[in-house]
């Protein structure tokens, strides 16, 4: 395909964010830890069953692209975790490590020209690499902008 790599490099950047909108890692540096398990009055979430709901989704996502055996979580509650905050004090940084992972492993699954884009994944009912990442980016998108709405209804970003 003639666009082949310019494609790849738009989806990865999509993938990653920081134009349009804030990045995964602007949106959860320095996140006070006493305000991650916090449900803002009128809000549905606390920030930590947004993030971990954003790792969990991600997970599925990338699992599903790559691995034919993957068996996706039962929905929606598979995808949401059991309690408002972090059941210990390294949860939160468990979670954003293995969302960050994901989200490289996602972008390499893009990025590398061994990857058919368009071809449907076997396993799947027309899914292809490219829906696939494209969806990722657009779901993370919206959950990082609760995030950060999270945030500042918690009083933490300026």
């Amino acid at each position: 395909m003639k666009n082949d790599k310019a494609l790849r490099e738009h989806v990865v950047k999509l993938l990653k964010g920081g134009d349009a909108h804030a990045g995964f890692e602007a949106v959860v540096k320095d996140f006070p830890a006493k305000l991650r398990g916090q449900k803002p009055e009128g809000a549905a979430h606390s920030p930590w069953e947004v993030l971990e709901h954003l790792r969990i989704a991600q997970w599925d996502i990338l699992e599903f692209s790559r691995n034919p055996k993957h068996v996706s979580p039962a929905f929606p509650a598979g995808y949401w975790p059991a309690g408002a905050a972090p059941p210990d004090a390294r949860a939160w940084d468990k979670s954003v490590s293995a969302f960050g992972a994901d989200l490289e492993a996602m972008a390499k699954l893009v990025s590398d020209e061994a990857t058919d884009l368009f071809a449907r994944i076997p396993h799947g009912d027309g899914q292809t690499v490219l829906r696939e990442a494209l969806v990722l980016a657009d779901h993370n998108a919206y959950h990082l902008g609760e995030l950060v709405l999270l945030r500042r209804m918690l009083g933490a970003w300026a």
